[in-house]
Formats: structure tokens, sequence, C-alpha cells
């Protein structure tokens, strides 16, 4: 058996593929080290513990459903981004059947609050991001947002909807896509 670990990617990658065979409960220290080959001590030297390996993992399936695309100009285009967040959900769903749901779920309901706080993190990444794709698509009226209307607020609309259609699982984004045309363009 090998002693040490090429890297701390690799342990993730490995312990998303366990995931993705087996779920989330196949996720320890053992079965990890037992997957990449190597001690449960090498895994140590990369992460104090399981909740630790767990937490960056969980952070690692995040970074892979919404790493930044190569086509950037969907980051200008309000349109574009909805239906590019909506197939990286579905991707998501797909690669890790029920991660979202037990994700946000396990970790309100349970006093994680490491994995609490990436989810929120994550999310809010991602409101933010939504945000600034409304105040550079140029499509958008001059005149659609307000003091009281903001884009801020609009965009924290907009995920919610996102949100519930994912936990639904239905990756359609045309009742999103209606909502910003009749309602910013």
């Amino acid at each position: 058996m090998n002693t040490v670990v090429t890297s701390k990617e690799e342990i993730l990658k490995t312990s998303r593929e366990l995931i993705r065979q087996q779920g989330w409960s196949a996720v320890n220290i053992r079965s990890v080290a037992a997957a990449c080959g190597v001690s449960v001590g090498s895994i140590y030297n990369y992460f104090d513990s399981k909740a630790e390996l767990v937490g960056a993992t969980v952070e690692s399936v995040w970074c892979e459903i919404f790493h930044r695309p190569e086509n950037e100009m969907i980051f200008q285009d309000t349109q574009a981004c909805i239906i590019w967040m909506y197939e990286r959900m579905e991707y998501g769903c797909r690669q890790y059947p029920g991660f979202f749901t037990l994700h946000s779920l396990g970790f309100m309901r349970e006093d994680k609050s490491d994995g609490k706080r990436l989810m929120q993190q994550t999310w809010q990444h991602i409101l933010n991001g939504l945000c600034a794709v409304l105040k550079r698509d140029t499509r958008i009226r001059k005149d659609a947002f307000t003091d009281q209307f903001t884009a801020e607020k609009f965009a924290d609309v907009l995920f919610s909807l996102m949100l519930s259609a994912l936990l639904r699982q239905d990756y359609d984004p045309a009742a999103v896509l209606e909502i910003v045309s009749r309602t910013v363009y």
C-alpha cells in the first residue's frame, strides 16, 4: 500500500467518485484511504477529521457543479446565465443524486456550522454572480431597477425560484426566463 497521496485534490476526486458510486455514507477516512490506496494516516495528513474531509468534499462538489464556464459571455446575458445555472443544477443532480436536497436539509437540521457556512457561502457567491450579470446585461431596461426594487432584490427572487426548482428537480428555466422577460427587458 502506498503511504503518500499525490495531492489533496486526488483525495477529493476519489471522495466525489465514492459519492457517485455509493452515496454520501461512503465518505469516511477509512473508505477514502482504501479507495486511494493509501494508509488512513495519509488522509489525516490532509484532513484532521471526517467532518473536515466531508466539508472539503462538499465544497469540491459545489465547485465541480458550478465551475466557471469556458464561455464568459454567459455572465453578460441574464437569460444565458439562468439557462447555464439550470444546466449545472441538472448536471449536479445526475452526478450526485440527492446532493442538493440532502446537503441543504442535512446542514439545516443539524448543527454542522462548517458545512452550513460552506453552503451559504456558495449560495451567496451564486447570488452575487447573478446580481452582477443583471447589472451588466445591456438588454435590461435602464429604468428596470429603483431604490426599492434593486438588482439585488430581483436576483434574490430569481435565485429563490431556482432553488425551489432545484428541490423539485424541475430543470426547465422557462418560468424564470418569462419573469425576467416581463420584468426587466
